[in-house]
């Protein structure tokens, strides 16, 4: 199963606006099928399974490939760590101002980063040989605002834990 799949369910959750929300999309018999995790499913698909970069940049994944396992990953995997081609830089541009893409978020998610140097919800990564048989390496799936506000504050010699928890597919 890869996105393209799940247009015809994108297009009733697009209809159904609000009233389609997660646990109806969840439900879908395509969807439950994967058997992802909750946070992994509604950042990957739900939020984004139909937006036209993500689709581009994962559109050729089959979905039932990809084993989920929320995984400890050193702070330093995330320095040079890409993200999809369609965003391309957009980590960087993140991490020229962490502390502003901070303050733009819930105060808890700055109580965290000041507290324990670390994401309140963890971001998605991939195995890149999903992507490509002969790539090698973790990429940034969702949570590009994140792993930029890691690099940033890094550099700015900010608080930053020494690894955070991230949910990681596999093959």
């Amino acid at each position: 199963m890869k996105l393209k799949d799940l247009g015809p369910l994108m297009a009733r959750r697009r209809a159904g606006g609000l009233s389609y929300d997660y646990d109806r999309f969840r439900a879908d018999p395509m969807v439950a099928t994967l058997r992802w995790p909750d946070d992994v499913l509604e950042q990957f698909l739900y939020d984004f399974g139909d937006n036209p970069a993500f689709v581009n940049d994962y559109g050729s994944v089959d979905l039932r490939a990809i084993q989920w396992r929320l995984e400890t990953v050193p702070s330093a995997d995330f320095h040079e760590m890409p993200t999809g081609a369609t965003d391309a830089g957009c980590i960087e541009e993140f991490a020229e101002k962490p502390v502003h893409w901070v303050k733009v978020r819930p105060p808890e998610v700055g109580r965290q980063w000041e507290e324990h140097g670390t994401w309140l919800r963890p971001p998605l990564l991939i195995d890149r040989c999903l992507l490509d048989p002969s790539s090698s390496g973790l990429q940034v799936v969702e949570g590009r605002t994140r792993v930029g506000v890691l690099r940033g504050r890094l550099r700015e010699g900010l608080h930053v834990a020494s690894h955070h928890q991230a949910w990681v597919g596999r093959p």
